[in-house]
């Protein structure tokens, strides 16, 4: 038995390369995909989905809408300057119709549901905002023994990337995140942007992945407007695939290396709202000087495995070994 996992999504290109990677892996059991607004609106996040399920044959995938929008304050923009008007560069119509109708039940309807028939602790990969999880755990408890590990992309621990200090999901529902992340409710991985930069493939490995057959082909087509705004923020030629990046460490536990950390999410309304402040002292120094008020339900400090390290060029064969496929399943 393979990893069982359910992925929260607003696709976005590295989404795209996020649901490929887990829907054409044999030793991964997809249960479901949900959807959230994020880079681009809910319906087409949910369209987006859809079609690249399509893509890899997965009609077997239930699909539902979640959050349209944050729990307290609206979300000031998209991130079309980096994904495009439709969250794939201006290109989802390269990709097949959904086969499969959208199920009827919201996202945190089709969460339990999944979580409630599962035959074993499920893995949930949130890579977009985390709305659609703070609902979860605050309306449904009791799903929370069926929850291995929720293996978050997200955050950063030096600077942002939406603004100065904070990383576009966390930044879209800052509320939402520092519920996830500080209630102490599941076992949390945080994999930031620090790390997932480090991550980014070039050109000859988007070429591999291009010549790799229909399906890489589909995803290469998919990238143009993300690889020119890539190009800017890296200072050459690649792209930064974030999400794919959580879901290879919720398909193969371990492949990134973690530390445990206290966490907080700024929620005030200033200049670093969003920002995940990651308490990286040793314990000691924290023990003799904590006096902050992050404290879970069960009154203890936050605290969160953070990904901080992987072997990179194996990291990069992990995914292109995965995406590169003629058929899929």
């Amino acid at each position: 038995m393979g990893t069982r996992l359910i992925i929260d999504t607003d696709p976005g290109v590295d989404d795209a390369f996020a649901i490929a990677l887990a829907a054409l892996s044999e030793d991964v059991e997809l249960l479901g995909v949900t959807t959230v607004f994020g880079n681009v609106p809910l319906s087409a996040t949910t369209r987006n989905a859809r079609r690249l399920l399509s893509l890899c044959g997965r009609s077997d995938v239930p699909v539902a809408a979640g959050a349209q929008r944050p729990l307290v304050y609206p979300q000031p923009h998209r991130a079309h300057y980096a994904h495009g008007v439709d969250g794939l560069s201006g290109r989802s119509h390269v990709l097949p119709e959904p086969e499969r109708e959208l199920e009827q039940a919201g996202a945190v309807e089709l969460l339990v549901s999944l979580l409630d028939a599962a035959d074993g602790p499920v893995t949930i990969a949130p890579i977009g905002p985390l709305t659609n999880i703070a609902a979860l755990l605050a309306a449904h408890p009791g799903v929370r023994e069926k929850i291995d590990r929720v293996v978050i992309m997200g955050g950063a621990l030096g600077h942002g990337n939406t603004t100065a200090a904070a990383e576009f999901n966390i930044w879209s529902d800052p509320e939402a995140a520092r519920r996830v992340l500080t209630g102490g409710e599941v076992p949390c991985v945080l994999v930031p942007m620090d790390l997932t930069y480090r991550c980014a493939v070039d050109a000859e490995w988007l070429a591999k992945l291009n010549g790799s057959g229909q399906i890489g082909a589909a995803l290469h087509a998919l990238t143009p407007d993300y690889r020119e705004h890539y190009n800017r923020a890296l200072g050459w030629d690649g792209i930064v695939m974030h999400d794919a990046v959580a879901v290879a460490e919720a398909i193969k536990p371990g492949i990134l290396h973690t530390e445990t950390f206290p966490i907080d999410v700024d929620c005030t309304l200033g200049p670093s709202r969003g920002a995940t402040v990651v308490d990286r002292r040793r314990a000691e120094l924290r023990d003799d000087t904590d006096d902050t008020d992050v404290h879970s339900d069960t009154g203890e400090l936050g605290r969160v495995r953070v990904a901080t390290d992987t072997d990179l060029d194996g990291l990069r064969g992990f995914v292109l070994d995965r995406l590169a496929t003629v058929t899929g399943r």
